[in-house]
């Protein structure tokens, strides 16, 4: 009869058991497994770094001396001025009425744009799937028109002389729009740019918005309804609960794009946009490079970046909040 030895009676002197090997291949493999993402990022971390870190970089550097054209043309080292373009930027009205524009149109076009394309989403999900189909492959071509060619479509559309939009306006009744210039009016103006921006935005989020609601249960509506729930009231406490996350998303990216405008106003401006038309984007473009005082812009883009940051990172914290509830 052979007697079992236990851990109790075993010496204490007595040999270690092994680990098991199947255990420690396991735990190489999850190492392993662990390691393999950040190798593969390797690369594109690497390019992120040359394409953008190094320009941002001597952007920052920049900003912290006074380069203008004599340093640019004879190769010299640009005199070291410490803040003092930070302190011309910030105690520039000018400036603050840039920055006040922009915020104001970043609102009206991010709060009209998600809005619609809200709207348009519903709406997609309640038409035949011939239709919707149709909806999306329309909505895919606006998408996909670069941003100078959209501009250059609202350009033609909004010409004095040739204009479209002139032209049936003129058509109405007591109205005389014929030669009018859109853009000799600021308010006019800005109505023309924010059109093409929500626009050209609305693909985007009406697409992604209607692939968010096929994730809303139809179990829960159907017993909404049955319990005698309006469309409204389905919408407020079960849909728009549902579809928060995803909306948060779309809104601050809308955020994002709409902050950095330049391309439409600069085209429809014929590369010349008025003071009253300037953005962040094009007033630091306007002070580097029209009026060569290439350290006053990259102090200019500095802050905007700045701005940027607090909508970055409160865009990152969702998509971590997202990523702990998945």
């Amino acid at each position: 009869m052979s007697v079992v030895e236990s851990p109790a009676t075993r010496p204490a002197g007595g040999p270690t058991p092994h680990r098991a090997p199947g255990r420690t291949s396991r735990s190489r493999r999850r190492r392993q497994s662990a390691a393999t993402p950040w190798l593969l990022s390797i690369p594109t971390l690497l390019l992120l770094a040359g394409l953008l870190g190094y320009p941002l970089v001597r952007m920052v550097v920049l900003s912290f001396q006074n380069m203008r054209l004599r340093e640019l043309l004879s190769g010299r080292t640009p005199p070291w001025v410490g803040l003092d373009n930070y302190t011309k930027v910030l105690g520039d009205s000018v400036f603050w009425t840039v920055v006040g524009r922009t915020v104001l149109f970043t609102i009206i076009c991010v709060f009209v744009s998600v809005l619609i394309g809200l709207g348009i989403a519903l709406l997609m999900r309640r038409v035949a799937r011939g239709v919707r189909l149709f909806m999306i492959v329309a909505m895919m071509f606006v998408w996909a028109l670069p941003q100078l060619v959209a501009a250059q479509i609202f350009r033609w559309i909004t010409d004095s002389d040739f204009g479209v939009l002139n032209y049936v306006l003129d058509k109405l009744p007591g109205v005389n729009y014929q030669n009018h210039s859109w853009f000799v009016n600021p308010w006019q103006g800005w109505a023309v740019i924010t059109t093409l921006v929500i626009w050209a935005g609305i693909p985007f989020l009406a697409i992604t918005l209607n692939a968010g609601l096929t994730q809303v249960p139809k179990e829960l509506i159907e017993a909404a309804t049955v319990d005698g729930a309006t469309p409204w009231q389905v919408l407020r406490n079960i849909t728009l609960p549902i579809l928060k996350p995803l909306i948060t998303i779309v809104t601050t990216l809308s955020v994002i794009w709409d902050f950095g405008l330049f391309t439409q106003n600069w085209a429809l401006r014929d590369g010349h946009p008025e003071p009253q038309f300037q953005t962040l984007a094009t007033y630091s473009y306007t002070q580097a490079f029209g009026q060569s005082r290439y350290s006053l812009g990259s102090a200019i883009s500095v802050i905007t970046v700045l701005l940027m940051l607090g909508v970055m990172a409160f865009y990152i914290r969702q998509m971590f909040k997202i990523g702990e509830v998945d």
